[in-house]
């Protein structure tokens, strides 16, 4: 419990200093912006190691492609996966929750970052200029689209059906899909304490080339992380 305390005060402490600290990088390029993430990245696998005596262990390194459009397919059971992606991962930008984007200061990064919001509750004008704002992220810029199929963050144990958003992507796009199963939820679930002296295991799977069907390509990268994370969990 001690343990538990003291990591959340030191991680949401440096959590704050990095986000005053990177303020005037919200009128700056891009790239400054980026550059905070992977630092709060970077913190977030610090803050586990040294506090909780956290393994991090990342697998598949070698399934990252550097010469072909992808977008990546991501199971989520924690936060920590939202800020310890930046550190794989070179230019991120995520499709997350609209509410997010309403938080004070960290909204404002998320959309200097550019990421896309949408509303999962409804069908509305943002959600259905939801393709074209995807579309403009893979086609005019080099960076690497992550989405979580699943929703929202899941226990470690929960195998619920994938949501279908993301095989549009790959179905209206024209791209390769790299799935990822991160087994977070063992460390840090989304409720509960966090639990010491464990392991996170990032694999990245083999990347699923462009041309088969939308719902083939849903069953395939649900089935390709639920056996990973049965595999890694």
């Amino acid at each position: 419990m001690i343990r538990n305390i003291i990591f959340l005060f030191v991680f949401y402490f440096g959590l704050i200093f990095l986000l005053i600290l990177f303020i005037p990088s919200l009128i700056l390029p891009q790239y400054i912006v980026t550059l905070g993430g992977k630092f709060l990245g970077y913190w977030t696998g610090f803050c586990l190691k040294y506090i909780m005596g956290t393994k991090i262990e990342i697998k598949g390194i070698e399934n990252i492609s550097i010469n072909q459009k992808y977008f990546v397919a991501s199971s989520h059971q924690s936060i920590f996966e939202t800020f310890f992606l930046h550190t794989i991962f070179d230019k991120p930008v995520f499709i997350l929750k609209k509410e997010l984007m309403k938080i004070p200061l960290f909204g404002w990064y998320l959309k200097k970052m550019g990421c896309i919001s949408i509303d999962r509750n409804k069908i509305s004008k943002e959600n259905l200029n939801f393709s074209h704002e995807v579309g403009k992220v893979i086609n005019d810029t080099d960076k690497i689209l992550i989405i979580f199929p699943q929703g929202t963050r899941k226990s470690f144990d929960d195998r619920s059906k994938f949501k279908k958003g993301f095989s549009r992507i790959y179905n209206d796009l024209n791209i390769a899909c790299l799935p990822v199963a991160i087994n977070s939820g063992r460390v840090w679930p989304k409720q509960g304490k966090l639990i010491p002296n464990k392991k996170i295991t990032i694999s990245i799977l083999s990347m699923v080339s462009p041309g088969i069907k939308q719902n083939e390509l849903t069953n395939q990268v649900e089935k390709n992380i639920y056996n990973e994370l049965d595999k890694i969990s």
